[in-house]
């Protein structure tokens, strides 16, 4: 039987156009998605918008754009940021969509009324519209969020509120003996410690206040707060509001990829709305970090704000992809520069890979005839005589930094590693010097440089399909897993891979 593998991003906020940090999510989404459905598992990958909440109305009003027409148009921008990404999700969820999403959040709703986990109060406090939530003083950096810098306004309103402190000893055990799996430890540390200080939390407003959300069932003088809609989500759009067999196969997801940002909301309210409602927690949560600019964070103020499709366009897809994998730590923080991308892609991919298959390809087309049948036990007798080629066939560290979420390091640890060894291999072994008087040795050395490209390519598949298929395209090669004995290739050499960049 085929594992099953459910992956979720954190679904994007629709008060502005998509950014570089959401791109870098979207990525390292497919990355494991490609790697599980590559080794056969039953993969199923969800992202979408997050389309309610108070900011976006306030958003749409400055726009002078009716809210629905708003949202349709930034949640079209996400779409077709996953297209020109080449990301393979299955589904986009959008949280306005009455039909797909709207039941589930209100099923989980009165669900939770149920168990009696809901109660109403007044409430008096600090709320950053930023965050589209409410805040302690202890949150604050010298008065100010952390994250958005502004001041929080201070709200007076009556509210239902979840009781979030009856459930957070559960979800603390369960996170620290990795039941509900947090990575990078980092963060798992961080959440422990907030759930020791975890209160109730408010779980709607004020229609008079939220008009743009999901009315709550039973009560027309109140909103469901944003984050007790958006989070349904990762259910509502495989569905549970039907309890349907797609849900009972899916759930409960294998990963939840997000930003450091939204950590709290996803591994300590998320978490106990379901234990509330009596559904599975999710295996693991994945957090990744935030990009910076030249060393500056991101804003439109500095001027810095990169934008992701302008990047594809400039240097295409495969190298937009792999800038972002390679050089951003899957786990923490990274910086982006036009310097370092150019950097990385004349290095990397120009001199490294795109070379490499250059070359091998050329020797093979003007020395073979462009074709070059596959013999096992060349490679066999290769890997038995040299320890870097040993080294070079063995995948086992491949999917073990892929789970640890490292795919920074399966990049440079693993594959251009590699790609270095077959560079060193060629040049060590010259052999268009070697053909001159060793046609035998010759085939020996090119079958070896082959098996390695192959492998090369199968590798990359995750992080840059369209640069793997070209390879196995220029080889002629099937794209299976194991080369098969005799199998024949057959050279297209087209145009060099990566041209080199005038910086």
């Amino acid at each position: 039987m085929k594992n099953k593998f459910y992956i979720t991003t954190a679904i994007a906020y629709t008060n502005a156009e998509p950014h570089i940090g959401f791109a870098l999510e979207l990525l390292q989404a497919d990355v494991l998605a490609r790697y599980h459905r590559l080794i056969g598992d039953e993969t199923y990958f969800l992202t979408g918008t997050d389309e309610h909440g108070s900011k976006i109305a306030q958003a749409a009003e400055k726009h002078g754009k009716d809210t629905q027409v708003f949202v349709d148009e930034i949640a079209e921008t996400f779409i077709d940021l996953t297209k020109k990404l080449n990301i393979s999700n299955d589904d986009f969820i959008r949280t306005s969509d009455q039909k797909r999403h709207w039941p589930a959040a209100q099923k989980i709703w009165q669900k939770l009324a149920e168990r009696g986990d809901l109660y109403k109060k007044d409430y008096e406090g600090l709320y950053c519209v930023g965050c589209e939530s409410l805040k302690k003083k202890s949150d604050l950096d010298n008065g100010l969020c952390p994250i958005h810098k502004t001041e929080p306004q201070v709200v007076k309103e009556e509210n239902w509120f979840f009781r979030l402190s009856k459930y957070t000893a559960i979800i603390k055990e369960k996170i620290q003996n990795d039941e509900l799996k947090i990575v990078p430890d980092s963060r798992k540390n961080e959440i422990i410690n907030l759930l020791d200080d975890a209160e109730d939390v408010s779980f709607s407003r004020p229609t008079s206040t939220l008009k743009w959300g999901i009315p709550v069932p039973g009560d027309d003088t109140q909103t469901m707060y944003v984050w007790t809609d958006a989070l349904t989500n990762y259910i509502s759009a495989i569905g549970y509001a039907d309890e349907t067999e797609q849900f009972k196969k899916l759930w409960p997801a294998d990963v939840h990829l997000i930003g450091k940002d939204i950590l709290r909301f996803h591994a300590m309210y998320w978490p106990v709305i379901l234990l509330s409602v009596g559904i599975d927690l999710p295996k693991a949560i994945y957090v990744h970090g935030f990009v910076t600019a030249d060393g500056e964070k991101m804003s439109k103020s500095l001027g810095n704000v990169i934008d992701p499709k302008h990047l594809i366009e400039k240097y295409g897809v495969d190298v937009t992809r792999y800038f972002l994998l390679r050089e951003i730590p899957s786990d923490s923080d990274g910086d982006f520069s036009y310097k370092k991308l150019e950097d990385r892609y004349n290095g990397d991919l120009a001199n490294g890979l795109g070379n490499l298959v250059q070359r091998v390809a050329t020797l093979i087309e003007s020395k073979l005839d462009g074709e070059l049948v596959y013999k096992k036990e060349v490679v066999a007798k290769e890997v038995g005589e040299n320890p870097e080629i040993k080294e070079f066939f063995d995948e086992s560290g491949y999917g073990q930094l892929v789970k640890e979420f490292k795919l920074h390091e399966v990049l440079s640890n693993f594959i251009f590693s590699r790609i270095a060894i077959a560079n060193r291999f060629i040049d060590t072994n010259k052999p268009w010097e070697i053909i001159k008087n060793n046609p035998a040795e010759f085939l020996e050395i090119m079958t070896v440089l082959t098996a390695m490209i192959h492998n090369i390519s199968w590798w990359l598949q995750p992080f840059m399909p369209e640069t793997s298929q070209k390879i196995f395209d220029v080889f002629g090669d099937s794209g299976e897993r194991q080369i098969q004995d005799n199998y024949k290739f057959l050279i297209k050499k087209g145009t060099g891979l990566f041209p080199r960049l005038q910086q």
